[in-house]
């Protein structure tokens, strides 16, 4: 964890802005939650996300899980 996360205005959940490859952090914070799972992500630990939905996701297998249930056609 960085030494960030310790100071009090880095405390608490933040709001990002998700692009192609980097974040805009809009509020800053120590962490984001999963839009899967609602698990805390600390922001130096963040990797996945989908530009598109404006999502972060915890690790590659539910970024995967993710994907697929926005992109599988409905009934299959």
């Amino acid at each position: 964890m960085s030494d960030f996360s310790f100071d009090k205005e880095f405390q608490g959940e933040a709001i990002l802005e998700y692009g192609d490859s980097d974040f805009i952090i809009l509020k800053a914070g120590a962490f984001v939650r999963c839009a899967v799972t609602n698990d805390p992500i600390q922001l130096d630990q963040l990797r996945y996300w989908n530009v598109d939905e404006q999502e972060a996701y915890k690790d590659v297998l539910v970024a995967k899980q993710r994907w697929i249930e926005l992109n599988s056609e409905p009934g299959k």
